[in-house]
């Protein structure tokens, strides 16, 4: 069986170096003695296997990995042969790398050997719960975010809200209000008694548990998504509570109707009148619901599902819909239970229904189920689905309303909808308006992609190009970009930050979640300018501020100032590099973390695999060296040869950070020594790369390849959620060299990655369109 598998492997490998460029093999049997391949067999083989593959009795894992040749030939040089690494040093050793390069150690020749392939997959949560929304909303009215911030305010002169009492009209940025005992207008409102009302819409910037509360003495009443229902009543008060809250489960991108109402009564006991609208977002703490999160447009109603899924495989980096298990499928018919029971008691707004005629409303009914699918299933129906999905539920039920439920619940349990492309054998207009919106939107397409693909108009590239380029500019594409670059940032990985009380005692939870805002403010800025550069995001030296992180970080601003872009620290901070709520969170409770913040740039900047440690080994204590300041002690700690494989790249890359602490304030000492923030970074090519401090980093990642590989690499498994090279071998440094030529701009790249996406598999639709009379 071995000598089996050996002879096909020899096959294996020959068949792959007919596939090398002719430059590679006529350069390696031009050389001067032994060939790569011929040392690679004498010196190596015997343990990794012919092709790579691995030997069970000596290293059983594939020779694979994202090394560059330069990187392998110091491996080899130091490590092999086992036991004897000085068999293969100096030209051989580099022969060697790029022999195993070339021929299956890269991912580019993995991908050649074992052709990636764009898995069958599932909705993953996310697209589920978008979906479904989307698939309800599709039957309501829309409504488009424009630049208008606040909520619509109206003052009456009594509590009784008529219309001829209405006295003040105007648009409030945020609802704060205290008039103690006076009006809100002495010359048109008695102190005595007036009421509130505001109407507008709230954005939820994430998606998550929100709670909402409002702050007052009088009587109030707050509606939420759903304006025939309460979601805060307070009108009647019993007690002597001034604060009520309510939590509430809302999807990230979307914007929710709400009317909030107050007033102040002479027969009433409160002498004051106060409101103050509020909440706690996923990540946040309890404040006023800013300006930017409100508008004065009226928004639809949003379905937003509750029902919990399991988790989605995230094993490979990203998140995707592979594993299919019994919770999942539970899961999805309790949801599909939800949406039936909420469509139905919303049918007669859902369904356009009016009047009193059976037969009009049978057939609204049934048109409703056909809309329903088509869109469901991001495609029309055939006559044999439109009898299977819709025909025959109405002609076995007596009831209409039975027949709409078994429709609707067949039509959320098939695999048409729950699935991608299933079944799809050749590509047409529908599966491409169905990728563009999954990409941009983890949702459906709306009814300019519909109306797109059934005008045939979604061919050529710069038909799916132009549709991609107006979907990005939604809301749902911000809040899928901005969920992005948070993911980049690790920011989702980073554990609940608290630090030394004694040490930093205003550091506060409300600090951290003002941090978080600032970062988020910063991202917005920079991905919707106009320029939307990602090198602005490592480049930028301002930080947005508020009055409590102002005084915390050294800058001159009032107490109650709002958030504000303050230059900060003379001009030497890095953008994402040195932003506080990094710096913090890469970083102990008590010191800064160069391994921490190493492992972050090596990682997500850089995208640089790095293997686990050895050995799990404790962080030596600062007590424990007390005359040591942060990079002495990690020096120190990491010090054995262990260790040195990754901590070489990690420490010189987290050094460059030491000028600022545990919560990213600018230090120039620790320990009473001058802060050393000097580092290098060795490229794959090999060319050392040496820097004063994280200003030079950040001026070498904005030109570095790797650091724009790295990006785009990650930017498209979070759109696509399948394998880059399952897309072409060449894909990711097309789209690299695209993003280059379109100055780093992300939007453009979400297009492109869109485009690049949707168009899998389209030539032959294209020439089929050519050929069209």
């Amino acid at each position: 069986m071995h000598q089996s598998v050996i002879g096909f492997s020899v096959c294996r490998l020959l068949a792959v170096l007919c596939l090398l460029p002719p430059m590679t093999v006529a350069v390696a049997a031009s050389e001067s003695g032994p060939s790569g391949e011929q040392l690679y067999r004498s010196l190596c083989a015997s343990c990794h296997g012919m092709t790579g593959q691995g030997v069970k009795e000596h290293y059983g894992a594939p020779l694979a990995g994202d090394k560059s040749v330069f990187e392998l030939a110091q491996v080899i040089e130091r490590t092999m042969p086992e036991g004897e690494p000085e068999k293969c040093t100096g030209d051989d050793a580099k022969k060697v790398a790029a022999y195993i390069h070339e021929a299956f150690y890269s991912p580019t020749a993995q991908a050649r050997i074992n052709p990636p392939r764009i898995e069958l997959s599932r909705l993953t949560v996310r697209q589920y719960r978008n979906s479904v929304a989307d698939l309800i909303g599709s039957f309501r009215f829309s409504t488009a975010w424009n630049d208008e911030r606040g909520l619509r305010g109206e003052y009456f002169k009594s509590r009784r809200f008529r219309p001829n009492e209405r006295v003040i009209e105007r648009v409030d940025p945020i609802v704060k209000f205290d008039f103690d005992e006076d009006s809100p207008d002495k010359e048109k409102i008695e102190p005595e008694e007036f009421a509130f009302r505001w109407n507008g819409s709230v954005l939820a910037p994430e998606t998550g548990d929100y709670e909402f509360v409002i702050r007052t003495e009088n009587g109030a009443r707050l509606w939420l998504n759903d304006l025939n229902q309460t979601f805060i009543d307070v009108w009647v008060k019993s007690g002597t509570d001034t604060e009520h809250r309510q939590s509430i489960k809302l999807i990230g991108g979307r914007v929710y109707p709400l009317r909030l109402e107050c007033f102040k009564s002479k027969e009433g006991k409160e002498k004051r009148a106060s409101i103050s609208l509020e909440w706690k977002p996923p990540h946040g703490v309890q404040e006023v619901i800013p300006a930017r999160y409100l508008t004065p447009q009226r928004f639809a109603e949003q379905f937003v599902i509750n029902t919990p899924f399991p988790p989605d495989d995230r094993s490979v980096g990203y998140e995707r819909g592979a594993a299919i298990s019994k919770e999942w499928d539970l899961a999805t018919t309790d949801a599909a239970i939800e949406t039936v029971a909420y469509v139905t008691a919303n049918l007669r707004e859902l369904a356009s229904l009016s009047g009193n005629d059976e037969q009009d409303r049978l057939r609204r009914l049934k048109e409703f189920c056909g809309r329903f699918a088509e869109r469901a299933f991001r495609r029309l129906l055939t006559d044999e689905q439109k009898q299977f999905f819709i025909d025959q539920h109405f002609n076995e039920a007596t009831d209409p309303d039975t027949s709409v439920k078994r429709s609707l619940l067949l039509i959320l349990k098939s695999p048409r909808f729950l699935f991608i492309e299933a079944g799809r054998e050749q590509i047409d207009d529908w599966d491409i308006a169905a990728r563009l919106s999954l990409t941009l939107w983890d949702s459906l397409p709306d009814s300019a992609l519909i109306k797109a693909a059934s005008a045939g108009q979604l061919h050529e590239p710069e038909q799916v190009r132009r549709e991609a380029e107006r979907m990005v500019s939604d809301l749902r594409c911000r809040s899928r970009i901005r969920d992005f670059f948070l993911q980049w940032l690790r920011v989702d990985q980073l554990p609940e930050i608290s630090k030394d009380s004694s040490l930093f005692p205003e550091f506060t939870p409300v600090v951290v979640a003002d941090l978080r805002t600032s970062l988020e403010l910063f991202l917005d800025e920079v991905l919707w300018s106009d320029a939307s550069d990602y090198r602005q995001l490592l480049l930028a030296d301002s930080v947005y501020l508020n009055g409590r992180l102002a005084k915390l970080y050294g800058a001159d601003l009032p107490a109650d100032a709002d958030f504000q872009k303050v230059p900060l620290d003379s001009g030497l901070r890095a953008g994402v590099l040195t932003h506080p709520y990094l710096m913090a969170g890469f970083a102990y409770t008590a010191t800064s973390s160069p391994i921490h913040r190493g492992v972050f740039i090596s990682r997500s900047i850089l995208g640089r695999a790095l293997r686990p440690p050895p050995e799990a080994v404790a962080p030596l204590a600062p007590d424990l060296a007390p005359e040591l300041n942060t990079r002495e002690r990690v020096i120190l700690q990491t010090k054995p040869e262990a260790c040195q494989s990754c901590h070489v790249m990690i420490n010189s890359l987290g050094f460059t950070l030491e000028h600022f602490d545990a919560i990213g304030r600018f230090r120039n000492e620790e320990k009473a020594k001058p802060i050393d923030s000097t580092g290098s970074y060795i490229t794959r090519t090999g060319d050392e790369k040496k820097f004063r401090d994280v200003k030079e980093l950040a001026g070498f990642l904005v030109q570095s390849p790797e650091a724009h590989s790295a990006v785009v690499e990650q930017f498209f498994h979070y759109l696509v959620r399948q394998p880059i090279r399952a897309y072409g071998l060449q894909t990711p440094e097309e789209l690299r060299d695209r993003f280059q030529q379109q100055n780093f701009h992300v939007r453009r790249l979400a297009v492109e990655i869109a485009v690049k996406a949707a168009l899998r598999g389209a030539t032959e639709l294209r020439t089929a369109s050519l050929s069209r009379p």
